[in-house]
């Protein structure tokens, strides 16, 4: 009888890919860790204890069968991991780069809760489909029968692609519209790459371009097509636009150059990963080089930023936050590889203004934390007498985003949208206020996670198809 090869926790400690020194890695934008060996990977998965509830696939938004695949790793079964693994995830290999393991998966791991140390499930992961591709297990997309039902999806952000994955794959015609000039969202443009190399996108890409998806770049819906068009041009239109609007900071010098938003900052910065030409970069308006930076936030966008800062040659970079350690929202494994990398934390501080024009300061309140708020987290306030101005050149400011108003933008009546601006649509089926017309992603539940929006695409494609197989058996009637 063979040998059980899991529940090693007991005897095989945690561990995770090698990670470059932050010497090393602050010299470049490639990603920071390595990729497990076939042997690390199977020791590592062997880890898992296979209890009887999955705490980690629970809290998976995409319910993946965590420790089914880890079984198939742990036991040399890598192909059947992958197939798994790609059942319930479009983009495993992303979300095992980019998830928040620390607070999903990995953060409710039994073990963990027993002192033993989580399973690496994210390595785990990001190891399946990476070794599936390097094996040429991927197999292109190939519908068994082609339909004559189209769908247009706004945005190639996560959702976009994913609903476009699960779409074709039943014969469905699919164009996606896109109005930057590569495809991906936020994956391309918004997420560096030392956390997500750009070619690990390209490749998703190119298999859905393959596989007879249509992406038509450098597209903007109101503009270049209107919205009323593409409804009239599909069966389908599925809204997954992410949300882009910056949510803005007031007071004195607010408006001084030398104050940037996050999202163009970090566009900018991967545009030149690419080899484009930006002239807000080689100006220096959009580059830390030499720079005193500050950054205001503490989400997962802040991160992103101070590390950028760092590998752009900054000379300094701190990070401002309202509230603690414990209660910030960003990962605490990225705020970690933050410090390492050099990058200073100023905790329980906001901005109040900003001193010259170009900037030469933020203007400083310390916080305390009171009484916890409707949310349960602590609320901060204000310490009088404790102003303070920190020396900066160049201010990002990574306060989260807001969405666009996509009906006054697309020129749309009958879109309706809920108080804080996203579309209003059912979070099981993503059916809107327009007959024939969805949205996912963060367009619908706000600024969210990736794997949240693949979630929101896979259920939107799958309402998609059976509001299209509906009109189909009426029209054979």
């Amino acid at each position: 009888m063979a040998k059980e090869p899991m529940l090693k926790f007991v005897s095989v400690d945690r561990d995770m890919p090698e990670k470059r020194t932050a010497d090393a890695r602050k010299e470049d934008f490639g990603e920071i860790y390595a990729e497990f060996s076939k042997q690390k990977a199977e020791e590592q998965a062997s880890r898992c204890s296979q209890c009887g509830v999955p705490y980690c696939q629970t809290h998976c938004p995409l319910h993946n069968n965590i420790p089914d695949w880890l079984r198939l790793t742990a036991s040399g079964r890598l192909k059947e991991a992958y197939e798994m693994s790609q059942e319930t995830n479009t983009f495993p290999e992303i979300c095992g780069r980019i998830c928040p393991q620390d607070r999903l998966c990995e953060g409710n791991c039994v073990i963990e809760q027993s002192g033993h140390g989580t399973v690496t499930i994210g390595s785990v992961e990001k190891y399946i489909t990476d070794t599936a591709f390097d094996e040429g297990w991927v197999a292109p997309i190939a519908p068994t029968h082609e339909r004559a039902e189209s769908v247009g999806i706004i945005g190639s952000g996560p959702g976009g692609l994913a609903a476009a994955d699960r779409l074709r794959r039943q014969g469905i015609q699919v164009t996606v519209y896109e109005r930057s000039d590569r495809a991906g969202g936020l994956m391309m443009y918004g997420i560096p790459s030392f956390k997500l190399e750009k070619d690990i996108v390209l490749r998703r890409v190119k298999q859905l371009e393959d596989g007879g998806v249509t992406i038509v770049l450098n597209c903007n819906v109101g503009t270049d097509i209107s919205f009323d068009d593409l409804r009239a041009k599909h069966d389908a239109v599925l809204i997954a636009t992410g949300v882009y609007k910056s949510r803005d900071l007031q007071g004195p010098g607010s408006g001084s150059k030398g104050i940037v938003r996050a999202l163009d900052y970090l566009t900018a910065s991967n545009k030149v990963g690419f080899g484009d030409k930006v002239a807000e970069f080689e100006s220096g308006e959009l580059n830390a080089e030499g720079k005193k930076v500050v950054v205001i936030g503490g989400g997962d966008t802040a991160m992103d930023c101070v590390r950028t800062a760092i590998r752009q040659g900054a000379t300094s970079v701190k990070c401002l936050y309202r509230r603690d350690r414990a209660n910030m929202p960003g990962s605490q494994r990225e705020t970690q590889n933050a410090e390492e990398e050099g990058v200073e934390f100023v905790w329980l501080s906001a901005p109040n203004g900003f001193a010259g024009d170009p900037v030469s300061g933020v203007m400083v309140q310390k916080m305390r934390l009171g009484a916890p708020d409707a949310s349960g987290r602590q609320s901060p306030e204000l310490i009088e007498g404790a102003d303070y101005v920190e020396e900066a050149d160049l201010v990002v400011k990574a306060l989260g985003f807001e969405p666009e108003e996509l009906p006054k933008l697309w020129g749309t009546d009958g879109l309706e949208v809920t108080r804080w601006g996203t579309v209003l649509a059912d979070f099981k089926t993503h059916v809107t206020s327009l007959a024939g017309v969805y949205a996912c992603g963060d367009i619908q539940r706000g600024a969210s996670l990736v794997v949240w929006a693949i979630r929101d695409g896979r259920e939107a494609a799958d309402a998609i198809l059976d509001q299209v197989n509906a009109a189909a058996a009426v029209a054979a009637e």
